[in-house]
């Protein structure tokens, strides 16, 4: 605490901090596929890739829904592979990749049942905006609240009748516990629509007020 000496009534400025928190169910499901091929030549390595990549959106784009099932093409790249005694090109590897997300669950774990071109790479959900910004406005009057009740409280302990609210910083964070990406190869399925079985579990969002405050008496 750094006391600061005022014109007419001694004043020391203290500074505190005050956050709130709250459980949300993560929302956004996203799912990424993708898939390798190799040949000698380049160009029949491309159409490979392209066909595989054609037919999963294909059937992806049956189920699109703006916020609900979005879809993308990721990375698609070709490269040459070289003999590791000669150094030379004896031929060409390559790699596509589809990304799947949104809101419907039930409808993206049922896609990836029926793309059988590409293998699923990774699974994770997040947190929407939309989640994440009804959270914050719901806690952040809790820390607000909060950090004033400490300022008043510590401004009594300290023997001061009031406090003057300085500079504030109020800031929101959003942590969960450690859940590794899901990889996987896609196997035979006894069901062309089975689903992926998923668990979204919850996000936990946090908001923070840090400042300083003026004890007045």
């Amino acid at each position: 605490m750094a006391a600061h000496a005022g014109a007419d009534v001694p004043r020391e400025r203290m500074s505190l901090s005050a956050s709130a928190s709250a459980e949300v169910v993560r929302d956004v499901l996203g799912v990424s596929f993708s898939t390798t091929r190799e040949g000698v030549e380049a160009a029949a390595v491309q159409a490979a890739l392209k066909q595989a990549l054609d037919a999963a959106l294909a059937e992806a784009r049956k189920v699109a829904k703006p916020g609900q099932v979005d879809v993308q093409t990721g990375g698609f790249s070709l490269y040459p592979r070289n003999d590791p005694k000669t150094g030379k090109i004896n031929g060409w590897q390559g790699s596509a990749e589809l990304q799947v997300e949104g809101r419907d669950a039930a409808t993206i774990a049922q896609l990836t049942g029926r793309i059988n071109t590409l293998t699923i790479a990774r699974v994770g959900y997040s947190l929407s905006r939309e989640s994440r910004e009804k959270a914050e406005a719901d806690i952040t009057a809790q820390a607000i609240a909060r950090y004033r009740a400490k300022a008043a409280e510590y401004a009594k302990l300290f023997g001061y009748g009031s406090y003057v609210v300085g500079e504030v910083n109020i800031a929101s964070d959003e942590a969960s516990a450690p859940r590794p990406m899901m990889a996987m190869r896609m196997l035979k399925a006894e069901s062309a629509d089975a689903a992926l079985p998923t668990e979204a579990g919850k996000a936990t969002v946090t908001v923070s007020v840090n400042g300083s405050v003026q004890l007045t008496k």
